[in-house]
């Protein structure tokens, strides 16, 4: 196979290139997956051209799948041809969190992607214990979205929605429409969607949910505070832009002993009025966290993840708008730094 690749590596802040690496060869415990496809996460954007991230260089990627291709000798040599997804979060496996399963909040973890080597490229050496092994029926590129998918599932448990209830969702990107298929799947009876633009309200429509409305026009605005009146408020509400005026939206919309679930990542500071922060106090309102998702023993989103792309219940592959190879990886970053057009889920697809 020889022994350099094809690889996009982060040399500095705004210096990605297409470079040529050392092929890396898996240690005890892991395998070389042979990367097929990698999607370009919204924290990719900032990674690359403003903040930077732990060490220079650094190749980036943490939403993957491929094709398990070799493994140390003497080592599991029925895993080569298999194929995979891979939970990217690196665990240290001995702090307080790992102890009880709980990785997402281990104290000294690693990254593929961002503290170490990621998957923009054509081969990575992968923990076997990260691995997801994928059914017949489930593609690479929707592999390479189990880790919003897994994101999602896990949002989705922490709102508490179910049968027969109302949940608001704010924001309309790839997490909330795949919050929102979640939320499908599981018999939520009213799911409303809060865009930003009137692209993002046809988007939402086009992909099966038809109660998205803009809240930046009146006329959205209004439409979307009938359907709640309506509903005597949401059961629940997902903050997804991480920007003061979503969650002040959610706690206005969520009914009574209601929750609300912070998932995005904030913008900056994040702010309430006092009219607001006494929504919390007279509703009795459950906030709630949520990040990155679950994957041990006791409860994986990433397994769950996977039965759901088999059965038809989630469908990943349908955020995806834009496709490219790896070596066009400037179109693509620059398309989403930019925001040219409307964009889901864009996919780096290597051969």
């Amino acid at each position: 196979m020889g022994n350099l690749m094809r690889a996009l590596n982060l040399y500095g802040v705004g210096d990605l290139r297409y470079d040529e690496v050392k092929k890396p060869r898996p240690q005890t415990g892991e395998v070389l997956l042979k990367v097929r496809a990698c999607g370009i996460c919204g924290s990719d954007i900032p990674r690359v051209f403003t903040k930077g991230t732990y060490h220079f260089p650094t190749i980036p990627g943490h939403e993957f799948a491929g094709e398990i291709v070799a493994v140390p000798e003497g080592e599991d040599i029925e895993l080569v041809g298999k194929r995979a997804a891979v939970f990217p979060l690196l665990p240290c496996g001995h702090c307080a969190a790992c102890q009880t399963g709980h990785y997402a909040q281990c104290a000294h973890y690693s990254y593929y992607g961002s503290r170490q080597d990621g998957a923009m490229a054509e081969y990575l050496a992968v923990r076997r214990e990260n691995l997801c092994f994928l059914p017949d029926g489930v593609s690479y590129e929707a592999a390479a979205m189990c880790e919003p998918t897994a994101v999602a599932r896990h949002a989705f448990r922490q709102s508490g929605a179910g049968l027969g209830d109302v949940l608001a969702i704010y924001g309309v990107g790839t997490i909330a429409m795949l919050l929102a298929q979640w939320a499908r799947a599981a018999g939520v009876r009213k799911i409303l969607l809060a865009a930003r633009s009137e692209e993002k309200v046809a988007w939402a429509k086009r992909l099966g949910f038809s109660l998205a409305f803009n809240l930046k026009d009146p006329a959205g605005k209004a439409a979307w505070n009938t359907e709640l009146a309506e509903a005597g408020g949401a059961d629940a509400c997902i903050e997804g832009t991480g920007a003061s005026e979503g969650l002040a939206a959610c706690l206005r919309a969520v009914k009574p002993f209601g929750t609300v679930v912070t998932l995005g990542n904030p913008q900056g500071e994040m702010r309430l009025s006092q009219d607001d922060y006494w929504l919390i106090l007279r509703r009795e309102l459950v906030i709630k966290g949520t990040w990155n998702s679950r994957f041990s023993i006791a409860a994986n989103d990433w397994q769950q993840s996977v039965r759901a792309m088999e059965h038809g219940e989630i469908q990943p592959e349908r955020l995806i708008t834009h496709r490219f190879p790896l070596a066009e990886y400037q179109q693509a970053f620059e398309l989403m730094r930019d925001k040219r057009e409307l964009y889901g889920k864009v996919m780096l697809v290597m051969a």
